[in-house]
């Protein structure tokens, strides 16, 4: 009987995983689309109604992956933690602590808790 029990724990806590993670893919997917909207946003336009909708399309996309589970990793003047940030360059910057974050050059995002994608940041000396 105990061991029925164990049994049933364990294929719903299998089953609460596969639910939980059953959109990754799809997500690490968008997670290209966010970034060249970001880009995209971040260019300068005469029409303000044409950056108004944008930034209202924009907007509700980034919810819609956040009501599933999607989370920006916090990576600038946070301190470097490789289980979260990937270092590709290194810099003095008098602005920082060392170890400190000085700039992201790509965000990183957490799918219900797990990392996805890893911050690419720039660290500190």
């Amino acid at each position: 009987m105990a061991d029925f029990q164990n049994y049933k724990r364990r294929a719903e806590k299998e089953k609460s995983e596969i639910f939980a993670y059953a959109n990754e893919k799809l997500t690490v997917q968008l997670l290209d689309v966010i970034d060249n909207f970001e880009r995209a946003l971040q260019h300068e336009t005469a029409d303000a109604g044409y950056v108004e909708g944008m930034n209202m399309i924009f907007k509700q996309l980034t919810d819609v992956l956040k009501k599933a589970g999607l989370e920006e990793i916090k990576a600038l003047g946070e301190d470097f933690d490789p289980n979260f940030h990937n270092a590709v360059m290194m810099e003095d910057n008098a602005e920082y602590e060392s170890g400190k974050v000085t700039e992201v050059m790509q965000k990183g995002y957490l799918l219900n808790n797990k990392v996805i994608r890893p911050s690419m940041v720039k660290v500190n000396n």
